[in-house]
């Protein structure tokens, strides 16, 4: 029988650095909200496979869609014989993306495929070069993906040079009443100074930033970019890989703003765990590339589309979309009573998100990011069997991605053992200073 320590080794041999691991814990089985290590023991898991499980791991109605696809054939590749569960699923999204626009969609497979190919698409439309990203946000490991991510360690370092023609606006801080207005300050001083509006192809923003803390952009901030790329032809593209598929109570998280994309970005939970993304567009941008200049040989894969089909049946079926609210309130919840009856209540900083997808940050006493015990608390918490991710900026965020059919005794459990590990997270930094 094979150990996680025996694993690890194997690992480490066999897999370079490069790829990191927040756990040495090797699944061995998982369902719903609870995954089985190989050595048996039980751990509940607050990642989600990093947003992808919101329908929970092995949900019966997706592991029959995809038996079924699989007695029926796993790959043609779209571009040769197309079938009808990829049109299906496209016709599904453009009903339930935001907005009156006539839309269309491709699929792909990652979600770094799907910014290049939304990249590409607003390139196409608008004969222009030039996109805008913000400081904090993550949009894939490709070179344009990097090239947009605003954070630089651990993504960028060792990887240039990047792609030209890209360029970063400070997200708001929330720590400032005017964070918006000195946003858009920046971003029409750049509009003099680097580049003017008429040769920017298009504006990418997370409606709710996901590596970079889960900071929601400003609703205000979300309608002024709309206005600003209205005007000026610049194409809106609203990245929806994280947030996507009812994570903030929410179908889409840019529907709490009220404005409608010109482009949107899907994938993680977009399959219940199998490798899917797209890009979802008004049907006019859309079709601006020829013939043939989109696609790839595994986009849109029938099993992924198949699964994406459960998965969007799944959502309507169980109310996903409200069941996100619920979930979230229920964490806000233990969180702000986690803070008040604890002595290391003033080490829980700002606990912040739209529905189910939240985050807390831990800071130190005197209210500075704490990267450190916030990385003792994650180490902490995968020996005490929950899975826990840190995000942000100063990596000093906790951030929370159950599936959303975790019942709430699983995820009260999960909380119980957070507190505990707190606790003994810090207990054990006291001792080493």
């Amino acid at each position: 029988m094979s150990s996680n320590a025996n694993l690890q080794q194997r690992r480490n041999a066999a897999v370079p650095r490069g790829v990191g691991n927040a756990y040495a814990i090797y699944a061995d089985k998982a369902k719903n909200a609870e995954i089985t290590d190989v050595e048996g023991k039980r751990h509940i898991d607050f990642a989600g496979g990093i947003a992808v499980m919101n329908t929970g791991h092995g949900h019966p109605k997706i592991i029959a869609a995809v038996k079924e696809q699989l007695d029926r054939f796993s790959h043609t590749c779209f571009q040769v014989n197309p079938y009808e569960s990829y049109i299906r699923l496209a016709e599904r999204l453009n009903k339930l993306a935001p907005g009156s626009t006539p839309k269309k969609t491709i699929f792909l497979t990652t979600g770094a495929e799907a910014v290049e190919n939304a990249v590409k698409i607003a390139r196409a439309h608008t004969k222009r070069a030039g996109v805008i990203a913000f400081s904090g946000a993550f949009h894939g490991r490709t070179l344009m993906g990097m090239a947009l991510t605003g954070k630089y360690l651990p993504y960028k370092k060792g990887f240039g040079p990047f792609p030209t023609d890209i360029y970063h606006v400070p997200f708001p801080d929330p720590a400032q009443k005017d964070g918006v207005a000195q946003t858009l300050k920046i971003l029409e001083t750049m509009f003099k100074a680097d580049i003017g509006p008429d040769n920017v192809a298009a504006i990418i923003i997370e409606p709710v930033q996901g590596e970079g803390g889960f900071n929601p952009v400003p609703f205000e901030l979300m309608k002024a970019l709309r206005d600003i790329c209205t005007q000026h032809g610049i194409v809106f593209i609203v990245d929806e890989i994280q947030t996507g598929f009812a994570r903030t109570g929410k179908m889409f998280a840019h529907e709490h703003s009220g404005i409608e994309a010109d482009l949107i970005t899907v994938a993680k939970s977009l399959a219940g765990g199998f490798p899917l993304s797209g890009v979802i567009g008004k049907a006019e941008i859309m079709d601006a590339p020829a013939a043939g200049g989109l696609g790839g040989t595994y986009g849109g894969s029938p099993i992924g589309c198949a699964a994406a089909n459960a998965v969007l049946d799944v959502m309507e079926e169980e109310n996903l979309v409200e069941r996100a609210n619920v979930v979230g309130k229920l964490m806000k919840d233990r969180l702000t009573e986690m803070k008040k009856r604890n002595s290391f209540g003033n080490r829980i900083g700002d606990i912040r998100g739209l529905g189910a997808m939240v985050a807390c940050d831990i800071v130190k006493a005197d209210g500075a990011p704490d990267a450190d015990l916030t990385k003792a608390i994650t180490a902490k918490a995968g020996e005490n069997g929950l899975i826990l991710l840190s995000c942000g900026v100063n990596a000093n965020t906790l951030r929370f991605l159950m599936p959303l059919t975790a019942e709430d005794k699983i995820i009260n459990e999960g909380f119980d053992i957070l507190e505990k590990t707190i606790g003994q997270a810090i207990e054990g930094s006291a001792k080493v200073a």
